[in-house]
């Protein structure tokens, strides 16, 4: 793109065999799911991640609430997350009748915080979702103690974390069960699309169970039973070898997206950091036991007006840059749970300042400096403090 074109928030890419593999699923005769491409990545996540079983899914979604069935929570029962997080974190556990209990996260990471995990368990409580936001890690060796020590189960929500590792081990994997997203705006995409990682191999089988309507059809197709039927619960959650084909191409180059990426991030961070050493921004902090994948690069801003005002410029000039999240206990559904403003001052404090910069595998150099040198024009300049939104 040149110079006078708009930089995206996000542009999804096509980095190798992408329309290959889409035409050899075609052309192979199997486009439903469970065919060779989806065994293909099923296999390389096992192999690269060191997961005892991983099934692909329509959707980090449909990981999610496939992990809330594999946990039993049900009517009554409570399981606790951040809210600085996507919906499906939550909405996986409401549909089974179960609460969400917030807990605030930490102002460095932005992730769930460790040490107002354990205040937060009740009787009730079931199981633990850290959310490993911008590919950084949670401290799961404290989540996991605390988890053991309560008899809780780990549901990590590694939806933005694949290719990211906590003390050298892949998110994803650490806990008793992870969920990935290939949704257009992560690293590895498919469009749509999740896995669910199992690491617990007393859930394996269920979990082929639930993934296909509640039948052990997988169990058939190995030779195990000479008729499949109805033995549980569940839904269809396979994606399209179509999907399968696209995410085996990206994954394939997986090495080379996250290089890329984390390049972007690094400059970025190189860029900017005279801006934060003024006391103007702040940037990602990344732990020193935590190596991040690049999926997202943010800004920490001043305040709530300060933050509209830089992505009203950034809009001005043709850049896209968006904020990142609503807090799920502020929103009209956490408000029916009972949830307030004020309830979590971290979450709130920090969502009402953050701004997310382009980051995506295409992003050229040049593309990058105009975002750069547009961030340091608002901040440099007169409309750098703005009354806060109304």
């Amino acid at each position: 793109m040149s110079a006078r074109e708009p930089v995206p928030f996000n542009w999804p890419s096509m980095v190798g065999r992408e329309l290959d593999y889409i035409s050899q699923a075609v052309h192979g005769g199997h486009l439903a799911g469970d065919g060779p491409f989806t065994r293909r990545c099923q296999e390389w996540l096992e192999r690269r991640c060191g997961a005892r079983r991983v099934l692909l899914t329509h959707s980090c979604t449909a990981a999610l609430e496939l992990a809330a069935l594999l946990c039993g929570v049900g009517e009554g029962d409570e399981v606790l997350m951040p809210s600085f997080t996507f919906v499906s974190t939550a909405n996986a556990f409401v549909l089974r009748g179960a609460r969400p209990v917030f807990v605030d996260v930490r102002p460095d990471t932005l992730d769930l915080d460790e040490r107002r995990l354990e205040a937060a368990i009740t009787e009730r409580t079931r199981a633990v979702v850290p959310v490993h936001y911008a590919g950084v890690a949670c401290d799961m060796d404290v989540i996991l103690e605390v988890a053991r020590r309560h008899s809780l189960r780990v549901i990590e929500d590694a939806a933005q974390g694949l290719g990211a590792t906590y003390r050298g081990r892949p998110l994803g994997v650490l806990g008793d069960l992870g969920c990935w997203s290939f949704h257009e705006t992560k690293n590895f995409i498919s469009g749509e699309g999740g896995a669910l990682a199992i690491q617990d191999p007393a859930l394996i089988e269920r979990a082929e169970i639930l993934r296909e309507k509640g039948t052990d059809r997988a169990r058939f197709f190995r030779g195990e039973v000479d008729k499949y039927t109805w033995v549980d619960v569940g839904s269809s959650y396979l994606p399209s070898e179509l999907v399968a084909a696209y995410l085996f191409a990206q994954l394939e180059r997986a090495d080379e997206i996250l290089r890329r990426r984390r390049e972007i991030f690094e400059t970025y961070r190189r860029e900017l950091a005279n801006l934060e050493a003024a006391g103007r921004v702040r940037l990602p902090v990344v732990p020193p036991d935590c190596e991040h994948n690049g999926h997202l690069f943010y800004l920490l801003l001043a305040d709530e007006g300060e933050r509209d005002g830089l992505i009203r410029h950034l809009k001005a000039a043709d850049v896209g840059a968006v904020f990142h999240y609503v807090p799920l206990h502020e929103s009209p559904m956490g408000r029916r749970l009972g949830y307030r403003r004020g309830d979590l001052p971290v979450t709130e404090d920090v969502s009402r300042r953050l701004v997310r910069l382009p980051c995506f595998f295409e992003l050229g150099g040049e593309q990058q400096a105009r975002v750069i040198a547009e961030v340091r024009r608002f901040l440099a300049g007169p409309d750098a403090f703005r009354p806060p939104s109304k």
